[in-house]
């Protein structure tokens, strides 16, 4: 494997770089792409675990860093707090963000867990009727899939999985800006928040796991 230019540890020790830790149920969201980088992923896994009950972990880049560390190289070994995080999940929902032409409108949702990754997908079915919500694998492309062994989502005892959010979901196209529809209380483009309220009542209609 080709090493990344910065590592996780070194990512991490970068002045204005914060992890943010919040164990809750065993059930967590993630956003290890967050801040600057792949801009609203944290604050969309962050707000969906804090109304699910759900644990978070993220890590936020301030502006004007963006630095990209692959996902299999985002490692337990180099942070006590994502090792933490993933000790205490059974399973991981992890939020990234991409930018594809002529998939403005697609959420692709990969990892291991494909159980998880089908309720997920219902439930953001039913949120987000203006998106395509793809969980055949085979209609993602290979780089977006989520399923490296090393992947933080695949880590914890049941694994996870990993969910690409296209710009205009996020709230950054000329259309979130302009959209009569925009929450006045938050500002917030609306489909954001309904894929937040997806994500959420995902996350409390998955079983808490028994025997333990």
């Amino acid at each position: 494997m080709t090493e990344p230019a910065v590592g996780f540890g070194e990512l991490l020790a970068q002045p204005g770089v914060v992890e943010v830790l919040d164990l809750r149920s065993t059930f967590g969201f993630c956003a290890f792409h967050g801040g600057n980088l792949e801009r609203f992923t944290d604050q969309i896994a962050s707000e969906a675990a804090a109304r699910a009950g759900a644990s978070f972990y993220g890590v936020l880049q301030p502006a004007p860093m963006r630095q990209h560390v692959p996902s299999k190289f985002v490692s337990p070994a180099e942070s006590p707090d994502l090792r933490a995080f993933l000790d205490h999940c059974d399973v991981v929902v992890a939020i990234h963000g991409y930018g594809l032409q002529k998939r403005w409108t697609d959420v692709l949702i990969g990892g291991t867990n494909r159980p998880l990754a089908a309720h997920v997908a219902r439930h953001l079915r039913h949120g987000l009727a203006a998106y395509r919500i793809i969980d055949d694998l085979e209609a993602i492309p290979t780089h977006l899939r989520g399923q490296h062994p090393d992947n933080p989502c695949n880590l914890p005892r049941r694994g996870g999985v990993q969910i690409e959010l296209p710009p205009r979901v996020r709230g950054l196209s000329p259309l979130a800006e302009h959209w009569p529809a925009n929450l006045p209380h938050t500002r917030r483009f609306a489909h954001t928040q309904h894929l937040i309220d997806a994500l959420s009542r995902a996350a409390l209609a998955w079983p808490e796991p028994s025997g333990r």
